[in-house]
């Protein structure tokens, strides 16, 4: 049951859509810094969590230590969202699923190779251990040529049945295309059929559907703080 309710009030679902977050090819968070990208993606790494499903989170700017932080924070910040939660529930819920998450760091992107990812994919299935259907890479830095990556991680996907969702770092001072995108995600439109722009909006952030079928171009607005979706 609280599996249940904290899927209901997480801001993936409610933009996204829960069913459509392992559904399709990559998928983006965008926002410029400090807005929320990495916390969104927790959040959507989260639904699947609470779904019984495995996530594996690359990060290129956080420790391993800070990837647990925003986790707990993440879970925390659900609990908080949907009133008095009896706290030794939650805590058994979260110590239930929290190891179905696997988190690896790398010091920066030189250090980062989708042969690396696939070496450790490929010891989940020699070892017979369920492959993860989500992974999150947090840090690319989708300001330089990210073709052949891209290339090589679209590969993996399809060897892993895995679906690979992206931070995207905007910036304040670049004009958006016809269709409302940072030109981050313009460059590699083709590639991606998911996209969630993140935008301070007074004192909220907006979430703006860039790409996402029947949803594209609705917006939500959310808490700056927690995330979590804010009734209008």
């Amino acid at each position: 049951m609280l599996k249940s309710d904290l899927i209901l009030r997480s801001p993936a679902k409610k933009t996204i859509g829960a069913e459509n977050i392992t559904n399709g090819q990559f998928g983006a968070v965008l926002s410029r810094a400090g807005v929320g990208k990495t916390g969104f993606l927790v959040q959507i790494a989260l639904t699947r969590l609470l779904c019984d499903e495995k996530v594996l989170h690359i990060s290129l700017c956080d420790t391993i230590e800070k990837i647990t932080i925003r986790y707990n924070e993440g879970y925390a910040s659900l609990v908080d969202s949907i009133g008095y939660v009896d706290a030794q529930i939650a805590e058994r819920l979260w110590d239930e699923i929290q190891h179905h998450k696997t988190g690896i760091a790398y010091n920066n992107e030189s250090t980062f190779t989708v042969n690396k990812i696939r070496d450790y994919l490929d010891s989940f299935k020699g070892a017979d251990i369920t492959l993860p259907t989500l992974m999150i890479i947090d840090g690319l830095d989708f300001d330089t040529d990210l073709s052949d990556t891209l290339s090589d991680l679209k590969q993996l996907q399809q060897d892993f049945g895995l679906c690979t969702w992206f931070s995207m770092k905007s910036h304040r001072e670049e004009p958006l295309n016809q269709n409302g995108y940072p030109i981050q995600l313009e460059k590699y439109d083709m590639l991606f059929d998911r996209a969630v722009f993140l935008v301070p909006e007074e004192n909220k952030t907006q979430a703006i559907v860039l790409k996402d079928g029947d949803r594209t171009d609705q917006k939500f607005l959310l808490d700056p703080a927690s995330l979590m979706p804010v009734e209008e």
